[in-house]
C-alpha cells in the first residue's frame, strides 16, 4: 500500500483508515505539504503498524533556537581544536534536538488529530460545495429554497459562469430537473412582442437606418419551453401550486444562468383532444365512428 499512495496525498486523509496505535507519524521538518510531497517516507513494521515521516514542522520549528540551544556554539572554538569540536557540538545539537521534538511530538500529534476531525467534518461541505452554494444563492428567500425545482439546480450554483448563456447546457439541465417531478420538456423557438415603457432613440446624425426604429413595441426571439403538465389527471388547485413553483423557477433561472438581456419562457400544456359531447364533424378511428 504504502508504494501506491499518491505524491500528494495529504496525511489526514489516511488517519481515519487506521485504528488507534496503528499509525505512528514522525515530523521531519521540510515543511512541503502546500506543494507536494506531505508524506516523506512510509514503512510497515510487524505488518501493522505504519510508520509515516511527513514533511511538515514541529511546535518546535517555530519557536526561538536559543530556547533549545546555545546561539554560541560555535563561537570561539580553537583552531586546532576545529574539528573535533565542530563535530561534538553538533553531536550535541542533534541531541538536544531529538530531545526537542519528542517534548513536542504529544501536541504535535494533537494537533494533527485534531486538523484530521475538522478536516472529516468539512469534508461532505467542500465535496458537494454548499459553502459556494450558501454563498451564491445568499439572497434566496425560504419561498425559493423550499421549491422543488429550484432545489435541484442549488447545486448547480457553482457552475453557473460555464453553464450561463449555453442553450445546450441550460436545456439539459432543465429537462433533468422536469424529468425527476414527471414532467416532459422540449424546447422550441418563439419570438415574442415587448413593448418598451420608457423608449430612448438615437439622436446621432452619423447613426445608420438599423441603429433606430419607430414605436416602443419590439419582437425578439426568446428562449422558450414547453412542458407537458397533464396526463390522465383533471386541473386541480396543485394545477395553480405547480404554476407557480415554475414561475419562480423561470426567475431563478433568469437571475443565475441566463445573460441580462435574454428571457425565457415556460408553455405549459398538454396534447390530450377535447371531450366532444357532441358536433357537426364525424370522427372515424380506425374505421368506425365513435362519436357520440
Amino acid at each position: 500500500m504504502p508504494s501506491k499512495l499518491p505524491t500528494d496525498i495529504n496525511v489526514e486523509l489516511l488517519l481515519p483508515y487506521y485504528p488507534t496505535g496503528k499509525f505512528k507519524v514522525a515530523l521531519k521538518g521540510l515543511h512541503k505539504r502546500n506543494t507536494y510531497n506531505d508524506i516523506i517516507d512510509t514503512e510497515i513494521v510487524d505488518d501493522e503498524i505504519m510508520y509515516v515521516s511527513v514533511g511538515r514542522n514541529s511546535i518546535y520549528n517555530s519557536l526561538p533556537e536559543y530556547i533549545f540551544h546555545p546561539i554560541d556554539r560555535f563561537d570561539n572554538i580553537p583552531d586546532y581544536q576545529a574539528k573535533e569540536r565542530y563535530q561534538e557540538e553538533i553531536d550535541k545539537q542533534e541531541e538536544e534536538m531529538r530531545k526537542a521534538y519528542l517534548f513536542f511530538a504529544p501536541v504535535d500529534v494533537l494537533l494533527l488529530h485534531l486538523r484530521s476531525e475538522v478536516r472529516q467534518k468539512l469534508e461532505p461541505l467542500a465535496d458537494t460545495n454548499t459553502v459556494l452554494q450558501n454563498i451564491l444563492g445568499d439572497n434566496l428567500t425560504d419561498e425559493q429554497r423550499q421549491n422543488r425545482f429550484i432545489r435541484q439546480l442549488i447545486p448547480l450554483l457553482p457552475s453557473c459562469k460555464y453553464i450561463r448563456g449555453n442553450r445546450t447546457l441550460i436545456t439539459l439541465m432543465l429537462r433533468k430537473v422536469f424529468m425527476e417531478e414527471g414532467l416532459s420538456m422540449k424546447p422550441k423557438n418563439t419570438t415574442c412582442r415587448f413593448t418598451d415603457e420608457e423608449p430612448r432613440y438615437e439622436n446621432r446624425l452619423d447613426m445608420t437606418l438599423g441603429e433606430c426604429y419607430v414605436g416602443n413595441i419590439y419582437s425578439e426571439s426568446v428562449s422558450s419551453y414547453e412542458v407537458y403538465y397533464w396526463s390522465d389527471d383533471e386541473c386541480t388547485e396543485n394545477f395553480l401550486k405547480v404554476i407557480d413553483e415554475i414561475e419562480q423557477l423561470r426567475l431563478f433561472v433568469k437571475d443565475y444562468f441566463l445573460s441580462v438581456e435574454e428571457d425565457l419562457v415556460f408553455d405549459i400544456h398538454h396534447d390530450e383532444p377535447p371531450l366532444r359531447l357532441s358536433d357537426e364533424v364525424f370522427y372515424n378511428y380506425l374505421n368506425y365512428n365513435t362519436n357520440i
